[in-house]
């Protein structure tokens, strides 16, 4: 890849700070956590024969194993003057178009028959509303990202741009 020295003009600069504006983990809903009990308690079923014990050590064992998948793959949504990160995906707010909020039918819509191949998927099911993210890269091929949030219009609010009449 050649070097060069000459800059790249920037088009909006955001205040360049480091102060968290906006801050969500999507964190699995009380249905989830009932469905990870219910696996777990399979292991009742199983291990039962061999013995009592075994079958509730197995319920627990199970149900650790699946807490700590839960916990882990949790991601968070953040909001600095400079950036926003939407799980592993980070850009700088430079970077960013229009903003909008979705709810019920609309949402659903957005994660379905209106959803672009390209875009970036921050999706978790237990979460109704969404956030579209214009990304204005050139050199990146993604025409959006789409996440989950809990907080939709306080994340178009925080981003600064776009519509949070949550449609629905």
């Amino acid at each position: 890849m050649p070097e060069s020295s000459a800059s790249v003009p920037a088009r909006h600069q955001p205040p360049q700070d480091d102060t968290v504006v906006f801050a969500e983990k999507l964190w699995p809903g009380v249905w989830i956590w009932l469905v990870a009990a219910g696996l777990a308690g399979a292991g009742i079923l199983v291990f039962a024969p061999i013995s009592p014990a075994a079958g509730f050590t197995a319920a627990a064992v199970l149900f650790a194993i699946e807490a700590a998948l839960l916990l882990l793959s949790t991601p968070a949504i953040s909001v600095t003057g400079r950036t926003l990160q939407v799980g592993r995906a980070s850009i700088e707010r430079g970077l960013i178009g229009h903003v909008e909020a979705f709810r019920g039918t609309e949402a659903t819509a957005e994660r379905g028959t209106r959803l672009n191949g390209l875009a970036y998927l921050c999706i978790r099911g237990w979460i109704d509303p969404v956030v579209r993210i214009e990304i204005n890269d050139p050199s990146d091929p993604t025409p959006y990202w789409l996440t989950s949030t809990r907080r939709p219009e306080e994340l178009v609010a925080a981003l600064g741009t776009g519509n949070a009449a949550g449609r629905s």
